[in-house]
């Protein structure tokens, strides 16, 4: 279908001989590098296409990027584009390394790649092992070839590192048989590959065919199905989350899927369990895609022991005792999929979870204080709010065994702990709202609120007087462009718990968020009245 869609924009016959590239579709994050002169002078992620973040220092501690261009013909100019993506291998020596020490182990290689990229200490992304593959260009002020595969390869002899499995193809036949080689190949490639990007190889006819919105229509990806494996079902284990839902997690026997080894998978909920009949004991397919958590597609009945019996899921929180319901949906009347917990601030599991969100990587984000940690912290009862992570200092100065002593740490993880800590005691408003962890509050909502109100203390008087649903600011807050009327009342909710309150105060004693500025563009009409006249 691409290839005739091409094909059809031109002229009858103009594009029948047309060429196509075939390249594999690196899982791993887009970066913009530009050279002056065949010195790298910026490094930036892609970011969502328009703005990305300044990461040069970060880039330069990869050996897979060029400092120097290499070559006579290199442009006086030329922003060359690729992917920074980890290796299998790294990846499993990182997250071996982090589990020695105590530290929360990474989900995935794409993940951590990008993750590493944007660390403000660029020691710490040398440290990581990415790697770099250049597939396009930006900006340039000439260009070695009039063809893609041409400017590509004038690219691999200047010095950057261009993937070998890429592909010149005359048809729909041979960008078939790349996608297939390709899709064999990349169990072996040791990282990975998500799917085949074909490009028009002709530069005028790409010129020609233009873009929609940002996509280009001379290029098209197509995806690799999921990678599939099977393994036994060890067992079904619910974990608690910060908000109370009760999450089935498969406990499986360690199998290698897309050269990740997976333990554990996704159940998703109670429904999902009882509709694919789910047991301990079973043989199952399960299904890694990209970045998604593995997840369990099917059971293989005909390997069943008789033995198993239908899971039965829990009706008391395993944490607590507390009740465990599926809360009914004020709209529809419906029974929500997800069933919680109904212990609230008693339940330690969610007290755990809740810490662990607020000390996560897009929260306060506290180098040295993991998930490990925070579960020794909580059950030596040293932190039990967030507010006591900010008086561990203080309090370690005073305890009998203090924390130097205890095993796995010395004087300098200590002080270097407590270096990270008291280096967020500022942070960005959107980021403490984000570590609040209110119930259907994510990242872009807490953005939303953060540029809405500005400060921590006027969000804060505006959802305790959006209590009265009639009033001004329930009616604002529901006005605000992606803010419906679940997470409205989830606001008003936790602002309005006098527990939260008395933990928000105690942590406001400790950090200050700082107020959201909108930045000032200046443009042709600022500071201008613009008016419409005639009808419309």
């Amino acid at each position: 279908e691409f290839v005739e869609r091409v094909r059809r924009f031109f002229k009858k016959g103009e594009a029948d001989n047309a060429r196509f590239v075939a390249e594999p579709k690196i899982d791993g994050l887009s970066v913009s590098l530009r050279y002056e002169k065949g010195e790298l002078l910026l490094g930036a992620t892609r970011g969502d296409g328009m703005t990305g973040e300044n990461v040069t220092a970060n880039v330069r501690t990869i050996s897979d990027i060029p400092g120097r261009l290499a070559g006579e013909d290199v442009p006086d100019v030329f922003e060359a584009r690729g992917e920074v993506f980890m290796t299998h291998a790294d990846f499993a020596e990182l997250n071996a390394a982090r589990e020695a020490a105590g530290k929360q182990t990474y989900v995935n290689p794409r993940n951590t790649a990008a993750g590493s990229l944007r660390q403000l200490d660029a020691s710490v992304t040398a440290a990581r092992k990415l790697h770099f593959f250049a597939y396009a260009w930006g900006e340039a002020s000439a260009l070695p070839a009039d063809t893609q595969m041409g400017v590509i390869e004038a690219m691999g002899a200047w010095g950057f590192p261009v993937n070998p499995l890429t592909r010149l193809c005359s048809g729909i036949e041979e960008m078939l048989a790349a996608h297939k080689e390709m899709e064999a190949a990349r169990a072996g490639r040791g990282y990975d590959i998500d799917g085949v990007v074909y490009k028009v190889n002709r530069l005028d006819l790409q010129e020609r065919l233009g873009f929609v919105s940002r996509a280009p229509r001379w290029a098209i990806a197509h995806k690799f199905p999921a990678e599939k494996a099977t393994t036994v079902l060890k067992d079904i284990e619910i974990q608690v989350g910060r908000t109370g839902a009760l999450t089935p997690v498969a406990k499986l026997a360690p199998v290698t899927v897309g050269g990740v080894v997976v333990r554990n998978a996704t159940l998703h909920n109670e429904d999902e369990i009882a509709r694919k009949d789910v047991r301990i004991g079973d043989t199952v397919v399960i299904q890694r895609a990209g970045d998604v958590i593995p997840q369990v597609l099917s059971v293989v009945l005909e390997r069943r022991p008789r033995d198993t019996k239908p899971f039965e899921f829990p009706k008391q929180c395993p944490a607590c005792g507390s009740h465990a319901v599926r809360e009914v949906n004020p709209k529809t009347g419906k029974e929500d999929v997800v069933r919680r917990c109904t212990g609230g601030l008693i339940c330690p599991a969610q007290a755990v979870e809740r810490l662990k969100h607020f000390v996560s990587r897009n929260a306060f984000d506290i180098e040295g204080l993991g998930a490990k940690q925070i579960e020794a912290f909580y059950e030596e009862g040293r932190v039990r709010r967030p507010d006591d992570i900010f008086k561990l200092e203080a309090r370690n100065a005073r305890d009998r065994k203090p924390l130097q002593e205890k095993e796995g740490w010395g004087e300098q993880s200590v002080k270097n702990l407590f270096a990270a800590i008291d280096a967020r005691r500022t942070l960005p408003l959107d980021r403490f709202i984000y570590a609040l962890g209110i119930r259907h509050v994510g990242e872009t909502t807490a953005r939303l609120l953060a540029k809405s109100y500005g400060a921590i203390e006027a969000l804060r008087a505006a959802m305790v007087a959006a209590g009265d649903h009639e009033s001004a600011e329930y009616a604002e807050l529901n006005a605000i462009d992606g803010i419906g009327q679940v997470v409205a009342d989830a606001l008003v909710e936790f602002f309005g718990e006098p527990h939260n309150i008395e933990v928000l105060d105690a942590l406001l004693a400790e950090v200050t968020p700082q107020p959201f500025v909108v930045e000032e563009t200046n443009s042709p009409v600022t500071g201008k009245t613009v008016v419409f006249t005639g009808s419309l």
